[in-house]
């Protein structure tokens, strides 16, 4: 790969025809239109996702006189190039030239850009900036991309996905999964964790279709000009999902719905009992995990470990197994009731409190209590060979 330093470009001739364009994955232009700021397999523009203080932060150092920075270009052809690393940056700076976000003067007033004095004005289109045009193989030209966002904000595994696989299909995917714009954002944000800005979305919709096989999936689908099935999959389990469990909680975010479609979805679902089921579940105290009701009532209220139902506390068991002992002692028989009437060499063994698990006599799942009064103490082999009996 050749790279070129380049010391002449300044801030006025990169912001030359900048457009920001709201709907991301479109990509973003300066000097004049030949430079791409944002070509497919660069991230979304994120700093103004923290309120803006690193928008500002690079404007104000620019004002400082401070740098910001190498910056590096990709020569795609002799009238175009494309951003490899600094997108951020310039982006920055183009936002304030065209008055997308104003920063604070020295008396604590905010100033856009074209409401800010001449001299301040020119202090920053007079900029220059440091720039290596490099010129390389695509394989060179993504390696290099990984190698220089080591630093700042780090890329996650799909954007550096995006980078690799870049194509239309990327291009396609980032305008339906990666636009903040998207008035699906709203529903899918209630069973989906993550941002659009951050590809999460995508990456979600791209884990489920392929069944976690991402990176295989991109590398197929690298050149389609559709995303129908992607669309389609996704959209698919999200419509289950809804139809299911029309209450919409907190805890639903997040959960692995591509698995559970896939395990559940051709079976039927009463929606108005299962709300009633989730409620009765969302009540119940001894449920400690919420996040496992919604699996639990798929996989018909079977898996109570999916709950993680409150067990008997040190003192309740303590106290179970002493009265168990003291009488099975008397009666010569084994402590664990269940040993107690079996005929083999258990029958009368006295087991050890570390060997037993407090048990409910009446299953909690068939409204047994977790109180002193439905617990006994049996032994590991038959409280495991229990069960939910």
């Amino acid at each position: 790969m050749n790279t070129i330093l380049k010391t002449d470009i300044t801030v006025k001739a990169i912001c030359d025809g900048f457009i920001y364009n709201e709907l991301e994955g479109k990509g973003l232009f300066g000097l004049s239109g030949k430079l791409t700021i944002q070509p497919e397999y660069q991230r979304n523009y994120i700093y103004a996702s923290d309120g803006g203080k690193k928008e500002v932060a690079v404007i104000e150092s620019i004002l400082k006189g401070y740098p910001i920075g190498l910056i590096y270009f990709n020569k795609v052809s002799e009238k175009n190039l494309e951003v490899l690393d600094g997108q951020q940056r310039i982006t920055s700076v183009g936002r304030f030239v065209t008055d997308k976000f104003a920063i604070k003067d020295e008396n604590g007033m905010e100033q856009y850009f074209s409401g800010m004095a001449k001299d301040k004005q020119d202090k920053i289109l007079k900029t220059v900036l440091l720039i290596y045009e490099c010129e390389g193989k695509e394989s060179e030209i993504k390696e290099w991309f990984r190698t220089i966002n080591i630093a700042g904000v780090p890329l996650n595994n799909q954007e550096l996905l995006n980078a690799v696989y870049s194509g239309p299909f990327v291009t396609l995917c980032k305008e339906e999964f990666s636009n903040s714009q998207n008035a699906n954002i709203q529903k899918w944000s209630a069973y989906v964790s993550g941002s659009a800005n951050r590809q999460e979305f995508l990456e979600c919709a791209l884990d489920w279709v392929s069944r976690g096989s991402i990176g295989d999936y991109m590398s197929r689908h690298r050149f389609d000009k559709n995303i129908t099935e992607l669309k389609k999959y996704f959209n698919s389990v999200i419509d289950w999902v809804s139809s299911v469990f029309t209450d919409v909680e907190s805890e639903m975010r997040g959960l692995e719905w591509g698995r559970l479609y896939e395990e559940y979805h051709k079976k039927s679902y009463n929606p108005t009992k299962v709300s009633a089921e989730v409620q009765k579940l969302y009540a119940d105290p001894y449920v400690k995990n919420r996040k496992g009701v919604f699996e639990y009532i798929l996989g018909s209220s079977v898996d109570t470990k999916l709950l993680e139902v409150r067990v008997f506390d040190e003192a309740t068991k303590k106290s179970v197994y002493a009265t168990q002992t003291t009488a099975a002692k008397t009666k010569g028989k084994s402590n664990c009731p269940f040993c107690a009437i079996g005929h083999d060499a258990n029958k009368s063994k006295i087991w050890g409190l570390d060997e037993m698990d407090a048990d409910h006599v009446a299953a909690w799942s068939k409204g047994g209590a977790t109180s002193v009064k439905n617990c006994q103490m049996l032994c590991k082999t038959h409280n495991k060979a229990k069960g939910n009996r």
